[in-house]
């Protein structure tokens, strides 16, 4: 049941949106390609299990820890309060 000016649903689209965008984001940040042997970050060899469990990777599990810390986020309120939690 939707109130105010909203429509029925409105909520749950604002939800699912947030979770598409996340996978989006999330799928955007796999490797594609063709993967090496060696990290081109630190240049320390990838284990095998790592290479064959995600193909075309290219970073050691440290130096991908370090690049994962650097990402921003998206911050899209879509309710459009400050306070909003589907943010």
């Amino acid at each position: 049941m939707a109130g105010g000016w909203s429509r029925d649903g409105a909520v749950q689209d604002q939800i699912d949106d947030t979770i598409n965008d996340a996978v989006r984001a999330a799928r955007s940040c796999m490797p594609i390609g063709e993967g090496s042997d060696q990290c081109e970050d630190c240049g320390d060899r990838i284990p095998d299990r790592r290479r064959e469990a995600l193909p075309g990777v290219r970073t050691c599990v440290r130096c991908q820890a370090e690049r994962d810390k650097a990402v921003v986020h998206s911050t899209i309120n879509r309710r459009g309060s400050e306070d909003s939690q589907l943010r």
